[in-house]
């Protein structure tokens, strides 16, 4: 009984509040509600992304043969790692042998040494690796989207509500002064709907804050994995098709 008693007194200071005190309130609540829809959206983006991720490396680590690796790559549409590969998969077609490749390791090796006629062209590793940086640096500002927007919820909202706090207390006093009376009954509710406004401030900013930090942290975890996976890919690409050219 008591939060709805508490629940209900702060709506009706709300309904009190001046046209300023309500503007500010207003535009916390869109940050809010903007906050939050970015929390939901980018939860479920990371959590796609981790779990393509991780499939995509297991079929990956289980398999040289790039063409059946690429023709897996179309169910992983949210991993970083599956479109790395997609784009240097596409760099190193014009130098792979037309031979049909088969599912085996062995199967690969025969891909790359096949007729003579067939031996594929010298591939430009630092052209290679510049292109799987070029799209490491595109996926990780992929992920970084509307981070900004939860970055600027935690550092403005408090201070947009501070702002709805002293123009409230301004209000008070002024009021105050009007009546020519300084007792409780008098300053009190000017007060309070005053801070409601520090208080919706912090309410927006909290979850933004901790959310930005939290997916800022996994960013930066899937961002070591793509430079990881593009020197990786790197290495093989010159082992197989540098050296023996």
């Amino acid at each position: 009984m008591q939060a709805i008693g508490l629940g209900g007194d702060v709506f009706d200071l709300v309904l009190r509040a001046g046209p300023m005190g309500k503007l500010v309130l207003l535009i916390l609540v869109g940050f809010s509600i903007g906050s939050w829809a970015i929390i939901f959206y980018k939860w479920r983006l990371m959590r796609r992304v981790k779990r393509e991720t991780r499939m995509f490396r297991e079929i990956f680590a289980e398999s040289d043969n790039l063409p059946l690796v690429y023709a897996a790559t179309k169910q992983f549409h949210d991993s970083p790692l599956a479109r790395i590969f997609v784009a240097g998969y596409a760099e190193l077609r014009p130098y792979l042998p037309t031979k049909s490749p088969t599912r085996s390791r062995n199967g690969v090796a025969d891909e790359f040494n096949g007729d003579p006629a067939h031996e594929p062209r010298t591939l430009d590793i630092g052209h290679f690796q510049r292109t799987l940086s070029l799209v490491a640096s595109e996926e990780t500002l992929r992920l970084e989207q509307l981070l900004s927007f939860l970055a600027t919820t935690g550092s403005a909202t408090p201070f947009i509500g501070l702002f709805g706090t002293v123009w409230g207390v301004m209000n008070a006093f002024h009021g105050i002064g009007l009546r020519g009376s300084a007792t409780l009954a008098t300053v009190a509710p000017g007060i309070s709907e005053a801070l409601i406004a520090t208080a919706a401030g912090l309410a927006a900013a909290i979850p933004a804050v901790i959310a930005y930090n939290h997916f800022v942290s996994q960013i930066r975890v899937v961002t070591t994995e793509m430079e990881n996976f593009s020197n990786e890919f790197a290495s093989y690409a010159e082992r197989e098709l540098v050296k023996r050219a």
